[in-house]
């Protein structure tokens, strides 16, 4: 169904509301799925039809003739809902109904999907009015602007009128001309101008405001997540009371326009709006039952503070972590049984849908105002405050919610934001009395440490994205194992077993130490560390003990990056480890001096290369691999290295002057050369 978007604007100028509604609430069902893709997407779709016509060696005219018409109708259609975007951020200025201003609020937050339409709301006084709208402000603090005049409209109107004439035209003119419109329009220009060479009715749209000049196609994308879950329990956005509804509209624009521009993220901050989100999130705690604007209150704080720094500063100086912390403990229901020990129900329900959205928020943005503490000393009152934070963290730890994928989420943010508190603090996880069922060991309670094994487990398992859904969980459990002697045993029994069998590479197999050795050599650097660091950890950076788990080429990498190839063992200044043996088992003693060093395992018996041969040929062999290793050398093609005295790889010509000063002589190279 094709939307009249110039009906729209007439029937706005002629002040016809019950039109106007009825024209809108049509666009918003047709677009509700919409989302704006930039120009590469149809660019792919291009380079499929080239590869197919280079496949089948033919192609219709006709077929160009479309591919023309498609690009014309995105310009139009471009054009017609920048001119809308404007219409409607004038009109939501005027005195209407509020069930018509949500209807205009909806369609506002459909078009600000798309880059190229958000010139008309960034303005100050856009951004100003929709703060008003969504609760930020009191709107006494700037001058309302007029209500736009007949005048206003009939420009809006000429030019679309000229734009469509234009467009008649052009498509008379033939494919050419589509081609030099379709160039023009990917050239970042300084100011946004229509491609036929009329004038766009309103000033201003720059660059500056962070506009795309890149040609955007309207497409089908995936619904909100969260309002997809709500509908299974009845949601409707249509339902409530029209103020918060109004309010959430409001909202869920400004969430797209500072995600989507960063001239309006600088002017959020510059009007200190955030002063207002930071006061309607205060006041939305114990609110019971809460607000439905309060999930996207937590949204746009969480974009604000991940895209400008200073806000995430300003967030914290003002008392963020305790506020923040207070509406984490209001969404969990938290009861308290000691200072830092949450009561845990068994029984108690799963979290909803809408809790469990509105508690990741929190964890995110806590995430981007504590990233910095981790290796702080925090003061006293931080401290406490930070165990308290700790304490509720654990049941988002152990707490299910009602989707599998949910609580996984869950767990996820949740490592990030103990990754980033100070670690002397996370003892709260440990201190707990043993409950029924509780995993212990050594009498400490290990019921969070096994969820964040597990949790690991899960990601180890998925395969994909692994850099940023393994390295923060290996972090925290490195720390966690340098800091807390009992969490380094329970893991290093749940991870490194006494070895028993070893016939297998120690990479090889499904176990969970097979998977973190096999990350030991992955491409990524930092992975590949963090995996090598971990088991490096439980096995107290002793340096033989890593290398019996792991093998010589696996450990080779962390070795030689902190200089412990000559296999001399540094323990960490902060490590508190015991002074437990590592006794073998009889199994391992019994092949012990048949398992190779380099690999980690028992290798199957090879025939000796050099049986049968005499010693005059056994001298002739060892001379040709010296020849043909000094060939490699002279030619660069491979570099003698070895290792100094501390532990590092260098090449051997540096060592050469090291063995000079220990008593040998020149001369005595020559002679083994």
């Amino acid at each position: 169904m094709e939307i009249d978007l110039e009906g729209i604007i007439q029937c706005i100028k002629r002040r016809d509301t019950d039109s106007v509604q009825i024209y809108l609430q049509e666009f918003n069902k047709e677009y509700a799925q919409c989302f704006f893709f930039d120009k590469e997407e149809r660019n792919r779709r291009k380079q499929k039809r080239l590869e197919e016509f280079k496949k089948n060696k033919v192609r219709d005219f006709t077929d160009s003739d479309s591919d023309g018409e498609e690009y014309e109708q995105e310009d139009r259609d471009l054009f017609l809902r920048q001119n809308l975007a404007l219409v409607l951020v004038g009109f939501i200025r005027t005195e209407v109904n509020c069930s018509l201003l949500k209807v205009s609020l909806r369609s506002l937050r459909i078009l600000s999907r798309d880059k190229r339409v958000l010139a008309p709301l960034v303005t100050d006084s856009a951004l100003l009015n929709l703060a008003k709208l969504a609760g930020l402000t009191k709107g006494e603090t700037y001058e309302e602007p007029s209500d736009p005049d007949t005048t206003f409209y009939d420009n809006i109107i000429v030019s679309l009128a000229e734009a469509k004439a234009q467009h008649s035209h052009d498509a008379d003119a033939g494919m050419e001309t589509s081609e030099q419109m379709e160039e023009c329009t990917s050239v970042d220009s300084g100011n946004v101008e229509r491609m036929d060479g009329v004038s766009s009715p309103w000033p201003g749209l720059s660059q500056a405001h962070g506009v795309s000049t890149h040609q955007r196609a309207l497409e089908r994308g995936r619904r909100d997540r969260r309002e997809s879950k709500m509908e299974g329990e009845g949601y409707s956005e249509e339902e409530g009371d029209s103020e918060e509804a109004q309010r959430k509209e409001a909202m869920k624009v400004l969430c797209n326009v500072v995600y989507n521009s960063s001239w309006a993220q600088e002017r959020f901050s510059a009007l200190r709006l955030i002063n207002g989100l930071i006061e309607l999130v205060s006041a939305g705690i114990g609110c019971s039952p809460p607000s439905s604007v309060q999930f996207y209150e937590l949204r746009l704080m969480f974009l604000m503070t991940a895209l400008r720094p200073e806000l995430s500063k300003q967030l914290q100086q003002a008392d963020g972590v305790s506020i923040l912390t207070a509406a984490l403990e209001s969404c969990l229901e938290v009861q308290w049984k000691d200072q830092y020990q949450c009561m845990l129900n068994p029984v108690a329900p799963p979290i909803s849908l809408d809790a469990s959205q509105r508690i990741i928020e929190i964890l995110k943005i806590l995430f981007n105002i504590t990233f910095s503490t981790h290796r702080l000393e925090p003061t006293e009152e931080d401290a406490a405050q930070y165990r308290h934070l700790v304490a509720i963290l654990r049941l988002c730890l152990l707490r299910k919610c009602v989707l599998a994928d949910d609580t996984d989420e869950l767990q996820g943010h949740t490592v990030n934001l103990l990754s980033a508190l100070p670690l002397q603090c996370l003892d709260v996880l440990l201190n707990v009395p043993l409950m029924p069922g509780s995993e212990q060991f050594n009498g400490v309670n290990m019921d969070c440490v096994h969820k964040l094994l597990l949790f690991m487990e899960r990601r180890l398992e998925q395969g994909d994205k692994f850099k940023e859904k393994l390295t923060p969980i290996l972090n925290l459990l490195t720390e966690s194992c340098r800091a807390h002697r009992e969490t380094r045993k329970y893991l290093r029994n749940q991870i490194l077993p006494p070895l028993r069998d070893v016939s297998q590479r120690p990479e090889e197999g499904s176990t969970v130490k097979s998977r973190i050795v096999r990350l030991m050599t992955h491409l990524d650097t930092d992975l590949k560390h963090c995996a090598a660091d971990l088991i490096f950890v439980l096995c107290k950076e002793n340096v033989r003990r890593f290398v019996k788990y792991t093998g010589y080429g696996n450990a080779a990498g962390l070795l030689a990056t902190r200089g412990l190839l000559g296999g001399q063992t540094t323990l960490s200044v902060s490590a508190q480890y015991s002074s437990d043996s590592d006794s073998d088992t009889e199994e391992y003693r019994r092949q012990k001096d048949r398992i190779n060093p380099v690999t980690g395992r028992v290798e199957a018996q090879q025939p000796d290369p050099m049986e049968g041969m005499s010693e005059e040929e056994k001298e002739e062999e060892a001379k040709r691999l010296i020849k043909l290793f000094s060939k490699l050398s002279r030619e660069d093609i491979i570099q003698p290295m070895g290792v100094d005295s501390e532990g590092r790889l260098v090449p051997m010509a540096g060592l050469q002057d090291n063995i000079t000063d220990e008593g040998h002589s020149d001369s005595d190279f020559e002679e083994e050369k």
